[in-house]
């Protein structure tokens, strides 16, 4: 048997997305339907009790990963993918390109600037700001890296995509602990110097020029180490060769320390215009060699973080017939079997643009698997299914492998 997860990342939501109903109720997905139909279903707890809602918790649950024991903050995974290795130390954060205006936090994505802007900005703050204690490192889109020799991590950070319309300033980085506030005065302080240089920025006056939002503060949070995790082939001894897809570097971080190969697809940007058709034939490719494949797809949380249920009901649609549909018609006769797994890692409900600790609802199929009563896919209908409600995100992959 091999197996391929499929995550919609933010794919759920709440039931005011259209008249009473989700996104995933109201959506034609006819694929997604049909899997749950023939296949078995449940919900399941990706975020413990205790952790913010982010995708790094999640999907590293989703994974099989005990987050209570090896998780380390957001930047760390990312650092992983874009090829810096942090030493003993070094503490690493996720770094935001945000666009604040009139002192609130418009967005976390300063207006989803390309990445070849962000590169140049954040190589740009590097050479301001950069020293042998501080360095910043490009990497996607609005999506940097900040390393922080001899940082503390003891660190209150607020995440960016959580807050916005609120002003900035009551939600700087605050220490935890006496020995955390040297930390907490140099974040802070780049933050104020980084609105300064960023503001008269070639690339943001051309930007507002344009009309489009600014790239005008840097954002660091979620605080870690350099974390300790086993490959999942250690984990899981039937999971000798693992892949994963996606445009996102933290999901490619925690793949490369996983011990997963990282598939790079041409056309993946992480937003609704992603190139679903490069995904699926790099998805198909990769399950000829690899027992699990992971395939992870950013679109419908962006479009959740925007408050666009018309957007967010088109990425739902796209993945359904433009990923999910594809990959089904062709693994469906392969001589060797292929599971599919379909999921969320949390809800990113359009009504409150930033993720939630709800459980999330999954599906299960492989050819000759005994289905269960639910007849579609979505956070309702799958309260119903047989596997019930796993409580742990760790418990859906051990689900998956004994299905």
């Amino acid at each position: 048997m091999k197996y391929i997860i499929i995550l919609g990342d933010g794919m759920a939501d709440w039931a005011d997305a259209f008249d009473g109903q989700t996104v995933l109720q109201h959506a034609r997905k006819p694929y997604m339907n049909m899997l749950a139909k023939e296949g078995r279903t449940g919900m399941v707890c990706t975020v413990p009790e205790g952790f913010t809602p982010g995708s790094e918790v999640a999907n590293m649950g989703v994974l099989g990963y005990d987050v209570h024991k090896v998780f380390e903050g957001r930047g760390v995974l990312e650092a992983a993918n874009i090829g810096v290795d942090l030493k003993d130390g070094d503490m690493g954060m996720r770094c935001n390109l945000i666009c604040v205006e009139n002192g609130c936090i418009k967005n976390h994505s300063a207006g989803h600037l390309t990445t070849e802007e962000g590169r140049e900005l954040i190589q740009y703050l590097d050479r301001e700001l950069g020293s042998d204690k501080v360095r910043f490192h490009p990497g996607i889109q609005y999506r940097h890296l900040l390393v922080v020799n001899g940082g503390q991590k003891e660190l209150l950070c607020t995440p960016p995509h959580d807050v916005p319309g609120q002003p900035f300033e009551p939600l700087m980085i605050k220490a935890a602990t006496p020995q955390a506030q040297s930390t907490a005065d140099l974040l802070n302080g780049l933050i104020m110097r980084s609105q300064e240089l960023l503001a008269k920025h070639p690339i943001n006056l051309a930007r507002k020029a344009q009309g489009k939002d600014m790239a005008n503060s840097i954002w660091p949070w979620s605080p870690g180490y350099r974390p300790q995790m086993a490959t999942l082939a250690q984990s899981f001894p039937q999971l000798k060769k693992s892949a994963v897809i996606s445009a996102v570097d933290l999901i490619k971080g925690i793949g490369k320390y996983a011990g997963m190969e990282v598939i790079d697809v041409e056309g993946a940007t992480g937003l609704f215009d992603t190139n679903y058709e490069n995904k699926t034939r790099a998805a198909l490719d990769a399950l000829k060699t690899n027992d699990l494949v992971y395939v992870h797809v950013e679109a419908a949380d962006e479009a959740g973080h925007e408050g666009n249920s018309a957007l967010k009901l088109r990425c739902v649609e796209d993945l359904d017939s433009r990923l999910i549909g594809p990959i089904y018609e062709e693994v469906k006769n392969w001589d060797e079997p292929v599971c599919i797994a379909v999921l969320p890692d949390h809800p990113t409900p359009c009504s409150h643009r930033t993720h939630t600790r709800e459980n999330v609802p999954f599906l299960i199929w492989h050819r000759g698997i005994e289905p269960d009563k639910v007849q579609t896919y979505d956070e309702e209908s799958c309260q119903s299914g047989i596997f019930g409600t796993l409580e742990e995100g760790t418990e859906f992959i051990r689900t998956l492998l004994n299905s």
